[in-house]
């Protein structure tokens, strides 16, 4: 028995990108009341999605390579910390401009959940594994998803919105505990087992080099990333911060009333992200190729996702709802073997770097669909072209990764 001690690790993973996705996600099902209670307008919550964004992708530079500095362990918990409390302080805001100054801070400390989640699977999962193990943790995305539209309208209605970001936001203390106490590297664990340390270590490389950030961008394989993730991680934020709101405006939902869709889009989001994740697993264990796996998968997931070009026509409630999950199941798909690429191809030492250039590709694009939604909504009031830029953007992904890297071959690293 090789034992299973890194599954409970991938546990913690999922854990806490559902109290990130949890923290990020209350302004997206508050944004009618807080339009209505502080004035805002379409435009205002577009830059306020800006300003989460800009910071995003500054600490998705910065958070990648200092958790590669100070090593998982510390890295996360730091970053749990800042995040968490700049949740905690939007119930302090009462202005445009505090409520800009604390989504700010929640971007810049948010920005860490990733750089550091792939590098934990990268030290705790041989490569075969890495695609389920990012699929499970990711699901966390959705289950905060899930969690958020049925927890905070109840805490809203009964104690105000302010407390909705003060309750959500100190659960990262709780989780911080388990992390504290639970995560070590898997040479320093006490409770792994020798058996499954040699399995986790079966396909790492023997060498260790010292690695210049710069470096990094010389090789395709960065680029390629790079680009993926540009594209599709948009559109999650689209998905994130306007579907409470097309469900509202155009469904006729009310904020007590709009739960039930959005578990039910989230849900099926998690089956694709396991599944994802899973298909490419199983056919690197049959022989296949990593390169071959996960293309493949991703192109799958591209084609399910086309159909929701056309959900802004659909007049029925659960029709839409069932599109979008399919398109939200195959953006999880998608990216979580994205996101096994850098540990695929860069040994553990770089993967929080490489990962952190990606999400600051995709923050940017992040900023340029916040401005995009907003400016469209106030100009037009019609979804009709973030839901084409939603459903396009995944085949040029693949494409543009194709054209980078189209062996996905591990690079060879030069010495500092």
């Amino acid at each position: 028995m090789v034992g299973g001690f890194r599954w409970v690790i991938c546990t913690l993973l999922l854990l806490g990108v559902t109290k990130n996705y949890m923290d990020r996600q209350v302004l997206g099902v508050l944004k009618t009341t807080l339009q209505h209670d502080l004035g805002w307008n379409e435009i205002d919550y577009g830059n306020l999605i800006f300003a989460f964004q800009t910071t995003y992708a500054i600490g998705m530079l910065v958070m990648g390579r200092l958790i590669d500095r100070l090593g998982t362990r510390l890295g996360y918990a730091l970053a749990m910390v800042f995040w968490s409390l700049a949740s905690m302080g939007h119930a302090m805001a009462s202005s445009f401009t505090t409520f800009i100054v604390a989504r700010s801070a929640l971007g810049l400390g948010e920005a860490g959940v990733f750089p550091a989640s792939i590098k934990c699977v990268a030290e705790w999962f041989p490569k075969k594994e890495r695609s389920l193990a990012i699929g499970i943790f990711n699901a966390g995305s959705n289950i905060g998803a899930i969690a958020t539209p049925l927890v905070v309208p109840w805490i809203t209605i009964r104690w105000g919105w302010r407390w909705a970001f003060l309750i959500t936001g100190s659960l990262g203390f709780a989780w911080l505990v388990l992390w504290w106490w639970l995560y070590r590297k898997p040479e320093q664990h006490p409770r792994l087992s020798s058996t499954e340390l040699q399995y986790i270590c079966s396909d790492r490389p023997q060498s260790v080099v010292n690695i210049k950030w710069l470096n990094l961008a010389a090789y395709r394989q960065t680029w390629a990333f790079i680009a993926g993730k540009f594209l599709i991680d948009p559109i999650w934020w689209f998905y994130l911060f306007w579907i409470p709101d097309f469900l509202q405006r155009s469904h006729g939902l009310s904020l007590m009333h709009i739960g039930l869709p959005l578990v039910v889009i989230y849900v099926i989001a998690d089956i694709g992200s396991v599944a994802g994740g899973w298909f490419s697993s199983r056919l690197i264990k049959n022989g296949r190729t990593i390169n071959f796996a996960r293309k493949i998968t991703m192109l799958l997931c591209a084609i399910c996702i086309l159909p929701i070009m056309t959900v802004y026509r659909v007049e029925s409630l659960w029709g839409a709802v069932l599109i979008i999950g399919l398109a939200a199941g195959g953006h999880q798909g998608f990216s979580a073997n994205l996101f096994a690429v850098p540990s695929d191809v860069f040994p553990s030492q770089a993967v929080g770097s490489v990962v952190g250039m990606g999400g600051m590709a995709g923050a940017i694009g992040g900023m340029l669909i916040a401005k995009i939604v907003g400016y469209t909504l106030q100009w037009t009031g019609s979804y009709m072209v973030p839901f084409f830029i939603a459903g396009s953007a995944y085949m040029v992904a693949l494409a543009c990764i194709q054209l980078l890297s189209s062996k996905l071959e591990p690079v060879q690293l030069r010495q500092a």
